[in-house]
């Protein structure tokens, strides 16, 4: 299985992007889908996240109210819509799945994924 992140790009303040987080291989069962970030000299940080069956949806406080995250079970894919960009946004993006395997960790913990996708990089700046 790999997971692909893409859509990122160079943004100014106030725009928005549209991330998608697709997998291809062979056919798995994922229960949460995560996005997460890490800028330039910083920790990688939790983003947003969907379950794949109810689709309940996290988010950390610092994308309340501007992020959403979807997801399209047809195509295995995971959508993150990005409005009112900040500079501080910008980071390198990553998509992560799991297996339900380790469900004691709470979605926003990157120990719970077991798949990690290449990121894609958003930089926001005029």
């Amino acid at each position: 299985v790999q997971l692909q992140a893409s859509g990122g790009g160079l943004v100014q303040p106030g725009g928005f992007l549209r991330l998608s987080c697709a997998a291809s291989g062979r056919a798995f069962g994922s229960y949460a889908w995560g996005l997460f970030r890490q800028a330039p000299g910083k920790e990688r940080e939790f983003v947003a996240a969907v379950t794949w069956r109810a689709g309940t949806r996290t988010y950390a406080d610092s994308v309340k109210g501007r992020f959403t995250i979807s997801r399209d079970s047809v195509d295995n894919t995971v959508y993150l819509q990005m409005n009112s960009l900040k500079p501080e946004d910008s980071a390198i993006y990553y998509c992560a799945a799991d297996l339900g395997k380790r469900t004691h960790y709470i979605v926003s913990d990157y120990r719970r994924y077991d798949y990690w996708g290449k990121g894609t990089l958003v930089t926001v700046s005029s």
